[in-house]
């Protein structure tokens, strides 16, 4: 019989039988929620308990799990799993506290590349160093000359170089795009950071990585997934990831079941040749697509309501006026391509609300599992909105985490105190899931996990929970990274459950979350990723 030992990633394939056994096995199956043996024939578990045994076979691999907790593979709701793997060989700017390291760490990533390179990555927080915003004074010499865009951790804020501004036509005289804004200094020139749409022109300069250069990349996300037990993943998708993930399947390389979400600008496109909501099989999912309504809290560009406190002439930025946010999404409706929005603020919230109500008044009916990307800060009266349409609240708790070290100053305290309302929703009825938003926030399902069942902030300043009132239970958060989210992509069928019939998508951990003290839940590591019968990473712990 196998102990687990430390040993490097891999990946496996299925042999004649995986029998795992001596565990604690949180199933998050209602009917049968604890067991203590799991059997897995080919990609599917076959039994559980007493039956596990005679099941798997007599020449099937036999692991001793030695008392560890197994639960059913991390699904996470919302990951740009291209954008995140390619960012990590890019420059990675989290956790900078000032301008000079700032500075070093592009000086230091640009001393590598060649002379025509663009310097890209990000992950900045201009909170990490008191919330000035930096300047493209900051890289032009660090860059070498190159153009260089660099973007805030959210994605709605970027500092471009001069030289990206000038390969992107923007200068002084540049007009502001319809949902973004070039920020100026006070003798009008762009300082180089860019809001929301104003990232574009910039963006589309930037020389597209070739194909071999994507699935490298892709191959490296992957490995990262697994080392974090995620098994499955609800991607925010360029037009031609379902072909390069369709490459890695079809050589046995992929490692991860994802959901595309396309931009709804593709809906005609996609209705033509016949997608809807819920198609594709067990690896690659399609039939949805994705649409912005409001920025991000950390760009100021979330669309509120009331001003933001600390800047009382913005009250952020709406990306389509009414009239046009009803078209696109009534017309995707109508081609049964599932809804997902985002929309961070509550008057951003209010709105796409206000287009699902009006939706299935004029649309036919349909199983449409609408939902809204983030759900950071509605409003208490559209609370009861939300459950009665029945739209998934795709939420992210590591961003509480990380907003609430200083979301107080932003929108003052009555505003921060019903944000992030996981504990409001789910007591209202809510379907709330949870994901990362990577690479937004870390691809680490344990540290959301964290943040949802004890709200601590990164900076340490509220050990007992930021608003600890809209905690959540462990049983909550596990249901919110697992069946949850696979009802959410049309999937509770077969995944989000270790029960017989089920995909064998599963995580060994080295401790019982519900057995340790709450405030330890973050500790917690993955030993062993298994996706489709297959041992993708054993870390041996």
């Amino acid at each position: 019989m196998d102990r687990l030992a430390p040993r490097p990633a891999r990946l496996s394939e299925p042999g004649p039988g995986l029998l795992l056994e001596n565990g604690r096995f949180w199933t998050a199956d209602p009917r049968r929620p604890r067991t203590s043996a799991l059997a897995i024939l080919g990609d599917r578990i076959v039994a559980l308990g007493e039956e596990a045994v005679p099941a798997a076979g007599p020449r099937a691999r036999r692991i001793d799990l030695g008392g560890r907790f197994v639960l059913p593979g991390f699904i996470d709701n919302h990951v740009h799993l291209r954008d995140g793997s390619l960012r990590l060989s890019r420059v990675r700017l989290r956790g900078v506290r000032t301008r000079e390291e700032f500075t070093r760490v592009v000086a230091e990533h640009a001393s590598g590349l060649a002379p025509e390179a663009w310097v890209l990555g990000g992950g900045w927080d201009h909170e990490s160093w008191g919330g000035a915003l930096p300047t493209r004074a900051w890289i032009d010499e660090a860059a070498g000359g190159r153009p260089a865009l660099l973007h805030r951790l959210d994605g709605h804020l970027a500092l471009a170089s001069s030289g990206a501004l000038a390969v992107a036509g923007l200068d002084r005289g540049a007009e502001d795009p319809p949902g973004g804004s070039l920020v100026r200094g006070a003798d009008g020139e762009l300082t180089g950071v860019l809001k929301d749409a104003a990232i574009a022109p910039v963006e589309r300069r930037i020389p597209a990585p070739g194909r071999d250069e994507l699935l490298r990349a892709l191959e490296a996300g992957l490995a990262h997934a697994a080392s974090v037990g995620v098994t499955s993943v609800h991607d925010v998708s360029h037009a031609d990831d379902p072909s390069l993930l369709a490459e890695l399947l079809l050589e046995g390389r992929l490692t991860l079941r994802v959901a595309c979400r396309h931009p709804i600008e593709r809906t005609s496109e996609l209705r033509a040749v016949g997608v809807s909501a819920g198609q594709g099989g067990a690896w690659l999912r399609v039939g949805a697509v994705k649409m912005f309504a409001d920025g991000s809290l950390g760009a100021s560009t979330a669309a509120f309501l009331e001003p933001y406190a600390d800047d009382p002439a913005n009250r952020g930025l709406e990306m389509h006026d009414p009239a046009e946010l009803h078209r696109a999404l009534a017309e995707a409706d109508r081609a049964r391509l599932q809804l997902s929005v985002h929309a961070i603020g509550d008057l951003a919230i209010r709105r796409v609300l206000d287009v699902f109500e009006r939706i299935a008044r004029e649309n036919p009916a349909w199983d449409r599992r609408w939902r809204i990307e983030h759900v950071q800060h509605p409003a208490a009266a559209d609370v009861p909105r939300l459950a009665a349409l029945g739209v998934t609240a795709s939420m992210q708790p590591a961003h509480a985490a990380d907003d609430g070290r200083w979301m107080e100053r932003r929108i003052g305290r009555d505003r921060a105190r019903t944000s992030y309302p996981f504990r409001t929703l789910i007591d209202a009825g809510v379907a709330v899931t949870f994901g990362s938003d990577w690479p937004v926030a870390p691809l680490d399902p344990l540290a959301g996990f964290d943040a949802a069942v004890n709200r601590r902030t990164l900076d340490g300043a509220n050990p007992g929970g930021w608003f600890p009132e809209q905690r959540v239970t462990v049983e909550e958060a596990l249901l919110a990274y697992t069946r949850g989210n696979a009802r959410a992509v049309f999937e509770e069928g077969e995944k989000g459950m270790l029960a017989p019939g089920f995909l064998a998508d599963l995580v060994v951990l080295d401790r019982d979350p519900f057995e340790i003290p709450r405030g330890e839940v973050g500790q917690l590591r993955v030993g062993v990723t298994i996706v489709g019968g297959r041992v993708v990473y054993e870390g041996g712990v």
